[in-house]
């Protein structure tokens, strides 16, 4: 189920209101609450039982003309976006010092969607982590203050040395902004360091430093980090380079995923599972399992039901199979035919299979409330390659169709 948020919009233009609701009402994730004063967005705020993920507000209101509303917004620890018919470089920073999300003028249909898409990676933040190398306490604060403001969850360490240490326990840390002037290691080294292992390939390095000659932010950048900035920065351009980096880095993952991930399923796909399968086989010491499961009588379903029912079928047995088999590396073979690998003896996937199978014929799947069975071929005695390994499996799967279907037939 997904979650909603509400949004809080204050503003006493009915156009705006009324562009501001269409547009985040076009997403599942958002409920606008539409205010046209201080006095009604003050009555929303003091409902004890509401709470707001983020407020869209106007400085200039009917009954509070010099931006109170930020005021009262901010104090409710709510993120706030101003947007405002009048650009004032000086209200700008004062407002940005406030601790405002972003100062957005009403100058072109791009502002309403920008104003959307601040909201939008405000929710995409969550649960991100950043991790922060500098040495300067005040510095890191800072730093600190400006990714909270954006949802990020944010780890600080106070040398390049403590920061490796910390990417080796924390794999999920999505982007590192380091200083360059660190003692035992600096962010220049940190970052060829970090180029050099391919496990942070994905990593988004941001450096910084306040001296150093105009060819640091070259020499940083030739080394790996994806942008450099030197220091003291505005809100803005910290916010926008962080975010701008971020998001090219998650276009080159959802690139790299269209190669790898069955579109359909979510599962990964035959090309990904020969080239994954076959590293894990080479470096694994201990016991691997393979099992190959087709979908009985699937074509039945399709000619009975049509090819879409078809489709959101195998969409739920994917999820089936990921909510089943985590860790595993899990793949749609081809058609209806699935494959799952791990480090496991035959025992042990015997019996995670004979569950999942259970489960499954507990279960009705779509409004045509059809229920799935599988017939499974495992593989876990040793072979020469990967690719034995399948063509065994695939074996014990005919075998298992041919003794009539819904059952395991394995090796083990």
């Amino acid at each position: 189920m997904v979650v909603q948020h509400k949004i809080l919009v204050v503003e006493d233009s009915a156009v705006v209101l009324k562009v501001l609701n269409h547009l985040l009402s076009q997403s599942s994730l958002f409920v606008p609450v539409l205010c046209e004063c201080y006095a009604e967005a003050m009555e929303k705020l003091n409902q004890v039982e509401d709470s707001y993920f983020a407020a869209i507000v106007d400085l200039n209101l009917p009954d509070a003309e010099n931006g109170e509303i930020v005021d009262l917004i901010l104090d409710k620890n709510i993120p706030c976006v101003v947007l405002t018919g009048n650009f004032d470089d000086n209200l700008r920073l004062s407002l940005l010092n406030k601790g405002v999300l972003d100062y957005i003028t009403k100058d072109s249909r791009y502002s309403f969607n920008h104003v959307i898409k601040v909201i939008e990676r405000l929710h995409k933040n969550q649960g991100i982590k950043v991790l922060v190398a500098e040495d300067s306490l005040t510095s890191r604060r800072f730093i600190k203050i400006l990714l909270e403001q954006y949802h990020f969850h944010v780890i600080e360490v106070e040398n390049g040395q403590e920061a490796l240490a910390k990417l080796e326990e924390e794999p999920e840390i999505r982007m590192l902004i380091t200083d360059h002037n660190m003692p035992l290691v600096n962010g220049y080294e940190l970052v060829r360091m970090l180029r050099q292992n391919t496990r942070f390939q994905d990593l988004v390095i941001v450096g910084l430093s306040a001296e150093g000659d105009s060819s640091l932010s070259a020499k940083f950048i030739k080394a790996g980090a994806n942008d450099f900035l030197k220091k003291p920065f505005y809100h803005e351009e910290f916010h926008c380079r962080v975010i701008h980096n971020l998001e090219a880095q998650e276009m080159l993952v959802k690139i790299r995923n269209l190669a790898s991930v069955d579109s359909l399923t979510g599962l990964k796909n035959r090309r990904s599972l020969f080239d994954e399968g076959e590293r894990l086989f080479h470096r694994s010491s201990q016991a691997v399992s393979l099992a190959m499961l087709d979908l009985d009588h699937f074509k039945s379903i399709n000619d009975t039901y049509g090819h879409l029912v078809g489709d959101e079928i195998l969409k739920m047995v994917g999820r089936e199979i990921q909510d089943a088999f985590p860790g595993f590396l899990s793949c749609r073979f081809g058609g209806e035919e699935f494959c799952l690998f791990a480090e496991i003896n035959g025992e042990t996937m015997h019996n995670l299979l004979e569950t999942f199978l259970t489960r499954l014929r507990c279960k009705e799947f779509t409004d045509a409330k059809i229920s799935l069975t599988f017939s499974v071929g495992v593989c876990s005695q040793p072979k020469a390659s990967f690719e034995g390994m399948i063509k065994v499996a695939d074996h014990f799967l005919y075998e298992a169709k041919r003794l009539g279907r819904d059952q395991i037939v394995s090796d083990k």
